[in-house]
């Protein structure tokens, strides 16, 4: 029998153990056995936290409701993500905006990307309007489905906005209904073998417990990955800024208040802050660099952006980065033990996704559980160095003033990827050939999506004197904008819909 050892609860604990039972339940691993270990003593952050599309495969693959999720979870429907002042610091008033849906563009032969990329842009619509209608739909206060379409389906691609700590409640239960065994204790001790493995996890009222894999998900603490087993840590400050996050919650002014289907990224002086429309309440953090500004400053920002909230703030520290070898031995890291960059596209539960995934599908029947260690590394490792490409990219193009932002633009932070890439983009978008899907957690839409949101200019060749293809570029931007204005006919209002959700589930309601 393989035995699996899972160090940590929160989302990256129970979302693995979860998966990992569910995998084995096919009898491809023959028999094993998982068991987490959490301690009682140990809260949960609870921010609230965005997720990607991915998360609607992993639930129903899990064998969860949709609609008891999303009430259990608290969760609310997430269309994208929203970009307040990211390319200018505002003046006198003035605000500008763009838009990063979930939805592909709807563009077929790349016909309306270059005629839209043609136009003079004082000319242009924004990019992710003419691009696809959801935008219009969410910007409309409208929901991406209706509650009679069925679970984890709709016209336009969603995810949600959750309690994290609820999340992993929901999670737990589901875990224990697969088989996997919950220790709750503290663990005082981790013994290492002369090898360098890990040999036994000791605890306060269980005694010791060994498995053939220990799976690290203790979060920034990082027990066995990084306190026992000293994996080393890259730290990538020189790229990526930000490392604390000041966070609150406030209830909404009225219960029927307008909620929003997309995530509010406003930037500021020296960070950015999120705003999380959950059911009852918001989630609200600042992200911001400790080198371009302290945490008295960082409070203030807060504040004032909630103003008129009664709030009690908590700081946050964070290294942005990750383990180089998350696999070593018999121990993987998952979730925080492994690495963090900031919030700002929301990767933190979908790379827990990834990593339960490819532990479920390396991890041999038998022989040596080290053996997919490298595989595993190499793809996690690139990974998070794609990922801190797209965030940094989101920082590259702004214009804004502040001394963190001109930083940001200093070519010596800026990695060699990346620049090379922008440089390839002046003259060509991006393409799907730019990437390896294996190590990517964006598509080559979502970097054309923050590049000409953000204003970034391609060259491309032609002219309008095609006027056959000009025409039909045209007429697929004018269908664009027709369906976007049918569907905030059709689709309900994002407050409405969750009422019915969490009423009715997703059906619609029996007459009165």
């Amino acid at each position: 029998m393989r035995t699996l050892l899972i160090l940590g609860g929160g989302t990256a604990g129970w979302l693995t153990a979860a998966v990992l039972a569910r995998r084995f339940e096919s009898g491809l691993m023959g028999r094993t056995r998982v068991t987490l270990i959490e301690s009682p003593d140990i809260a949960a952050i609870g921010v609230g936290e965005g997720a990607f599309p991915t998360l609607r495969s992993t639930l129903r693959d899990l064998g969860v409701d949709e609609a008891d999720f999303m009430r259990r979870a608290s969760a609310t429907f997430k269309q994208g993500v929203r970009f307040n002042n990211w390319v200018r610091t505002p003046r006198d008033g003035e605000a500008e905006h763009f838009f990063h849906p979930f939805e592909a563009p709807y563009y077929d032969d790349g016909a309306a990307l270059a005629y839209w990329l043609r136009l003079p842009p004082d000319a242009r619509p924004p990019f992710a309007q003419a691009m696809t209608f959801q935008k219009r739909v969410a910007e409309a206060g409208r929901g991406p489905k209706r509650p009679h379409e069925g679970d984890f389906t709709g016209p336009l691609n969603y995810a949600y906005h959750i309690d994290s700590s609820q999340l992993a409640g929901m999670l737990a239960e589901r875990a224990r209904a697969l088989g996997v065994r919950h220790i709750a204790d503290a663990v005082t001790h981790v013994e290492v073998a002369p090898d360098g493995a890990v040999a036994q996890v000791h605890t306060r009222a269980h005694g010791a417990h060994a498995a053939d894999l220990y799976i690290d998900c203790t979060g920034f603490r990082a027990e066995l990955i990084g306190q026992a087993l000293k994996a080393p840590f890259r730290s990538i400050r020189d790229v990526l800024f930000a490392d604390r996050a000041v966070t609150c919650r406030a209830a909404y002014p009225r219960p029927d208040a307008p909620l929003e289907s997309y995530t509010l990224a406003n930037a500021h002086a020296a960070g950015w802050s999120w705003d999380i429309g959950l059911e009852a309440m918001r989630g609200v953090g600042y992200v911001y660099s400790s080198a371009h500004s302290d945490d008295a400053q960082a409070e203030a920002v807060l504040r004032d952006y909630m103003r008129g909230h009664e709030i009690e703030p908590r700081v946050i520290r964070f290294e942005p980065g990750w383990r180089e070898t998350p696999w070593v031995r018999n121990c993987v890291a998952v979730g925080l033990s492994g690495g963090f960059v900031e919030p700002l596209e929301a990767t933190g539960i979908v790379l827990i996704e990834l990593a339960a995934s490819m532990i479920a599908d390396l991890l041999p029947a038998s022989g040596p559980v080290a053996a997919p260690a490298a595989r595993f590394n190499a793809l996690m490792r690139e990974r998070y160095e794609n990922i801190a490409n797209f965030l940094k990219l989101h920082y590259v193009l702004s214009r804004r003033d502040e001394p963190f932002w001109r930083d940001n633009r200093d070519p010596a932070s800026i990695p060699e990827r990346l620049r090379d890439l922008l440089d390839q983009w002046r003259h060509r978008p991006p393409s799907r050939f730019d990437f390896r899907l294996d190590a990517e957690t964006f598509a080559w839409f979502n970097y054309q999506y923050i590049l000409y949101g953000m204003g970034f200019e391609t060259r491309v060749a032609g002219t309008d004197n095609d006027v056959a293809a000009s025409a039909e570029a045209q007429r697929m931007l004018n269908r664009i904008r027709q369906f976007g204005e049918r569907a905030t006919l059709d689709l309900p209002p994002h407050r409405t819909l969750i009422e019915q959700i969490y009423a009715h589930g997703f059906r619609e309601p029996a007459p009165s």
